[in-house]
């Protein structure tokens, strides 16, 4: 899909769920911008706030591309700002503190992901805001939260630390063995982001009834909690090291990749035995139960799968044991999920236009809430630092182009 398309347009009369919703985001890296991007698509309106030199810190992430103005611009910007407009703002002034309060009560939502105590300390935190806007819902994603007693609440996180302290990495990996971090992206920021829109969403509800605003508050390392549950909730019923949960879950080596299957029932075991050409182990009494699964799986079970996928693709492999009752599918590289048809049939990539001269565009992951009354797309390119910030504060505050240019001379504003 490219930069805006519009798939699903026999829905458009519909408009969009969130149309009329507005949400002023003082925002930075992914955690709050993949949750307000997320929202935007289903229809609010994003106004950003970053520094108005720099911008967010998301920008000066790597890799990078060059912006019009020759300076570079990070991934983990780009592919979490679409559809917003910025404001350069810089929040640590007195100014820029009114100005940001003159904004509030104009917003449905106010947004922030610093670390907790920053924005009370500018003057903008929960309190403040309520103050001039009860209707507001007041938004927070922190690595520990900024409501409750936590003894992390002054740690700063990214998401490689709060995976690790869910459990997650030493339960794949085990004590012994340096865990590999961010073994899946960013899902410490983007599990955040995610509760972070169901308390959005649920908040305008409740305001719907109420008319008040109320505070939404996401600690990431909650988050990373609820997404790893295995970890708790296993250990609770007794899996330890040497007592695993008897399944095949594992990856297995065909002739251009891996596929990987999920075998967690004894029918699925003996579909699996057929197939591959050994029915014989359906009577074998090292697999009369599936405690003998783990047991042999790399001296018994992984070579005669293996040589039976030899002769197969990771693609072919895959069709054929799902066909036979057994979940399996390929473990994709990059260039494989680029070219997946279903990944283009359910628009799941957006190509962004790069400003740097490089021919092949910017790949950002689409929508993937799938609304039947609700279009996708289109969409807006990223902003660029300050990009909106004279048109966001003349037609929100009516400040004329003298005010602008002495606030601009001032640093104030970008």
């Amino acid at each position: 899909m490219h930069l805006g398309d519009t798939a699903n347009a026999d829905a458009e009369s519909w408009g969009k769920p969130l149309d009329g919703v507005r949400i002023l985001a003082a925002e930075q890296m992914q955690a709050l911008p993949y949750a307000t991007q997320l929202l935007a698509r289903l229809g609010a309106e994003v106004v950003k706030v970053e520094h108005p030199v720099h911008g967010e810190s998301g920008r000066g992430s790597l890799p990078a591309m060059v912006d019009p103005a020759g300076r570079d611009v990070g991934a983990t910007f780009l592919r979490n700002n679409l559809n917003k407009r910025s404001v350069g703002l810089d929040l640590k002034s007195p100014e820029g503190r009114d100005i940001f309060l003159a904004l509030v009560p104009k917003f449905d939502v106010i947004a922030e992901n610093f670390k907790p105590g920053t924005m009370d300390r500018l003057g903008l935190g929960y309190d403040d805001i309520a103050a001039v806007a009860p209707q507001a819902i007041y938004l927070s994603i922190s690595g520990f939260g900024n409501t409750g007693d936590s003894p992390y609440r002054a740690w700063p996180a990214y998401a490689a630390v709060v995976e690790a302290m869910s459990g997650i990495y030493e339960y794949k990996a085990g004590p012994d063995v340096a865990p590999t971090t961010i073994p899946v992206g960013a899902l410490g920021d983007i599990s955040s982001g995610l509760f972070a829109v169901i308390g959005v969403l649920a908040a305008l509800r409740h305001r719907d009834r109420t008319g008040l605003g109320q505070y939404v508050d996401i600690a990431m390392y909650d988050a990373m909690i609820s997404m790893t549950d295995i970890v708790t909730n296993f250990w609770s019923m007794g899996v330890r090291p040497d007592r695993l949960v008897p399944v095949i879950c594992e990856g297995f080596r065909a002739s251009d990749g891996y596929v990987v299957t999920q075998i967690v029932r004894d029918a699925q075991f003996v579909r699996l035995a057929e197939l591959i050409g050994h029915p014989e182990w359906v009577d074998d009494p090292r697999f009369a139960t599936r405690e003998g699964w783990l047991p042999h799986l790399d001296d018994v079970i992984r070579p005669a799968i293996e040589a039976w996928l030899s002769t197969r693709t990771k693609l072919e492999a895959s069709a054929e044991l799902t066909a036979a009752g057994i979940v399996a599918g390929p473990s994709n590289t990059a260039p494989d999920v680029i070219a997946d048809p279903h990944v283009a049939n359910r628009h799941m990539l957006v190509e962004v236009p790069r400003t740097d001269d490089v021919a092949e565009p910017l790949l950002v992951p689409g929508n993937p809430v799938k609304l039947s009354r609700m279009t996708e797309g289109p969409e807006t390119r990223m902003p660029w630092v300050g990009e909106h910030s004279a048109e966001v504060l003349s037609a929100e505050l009516g400040l004329g182009a003298d005010e602008l240019t002495a606030l601009r001379a001032a640093g104030v504003i970008a």
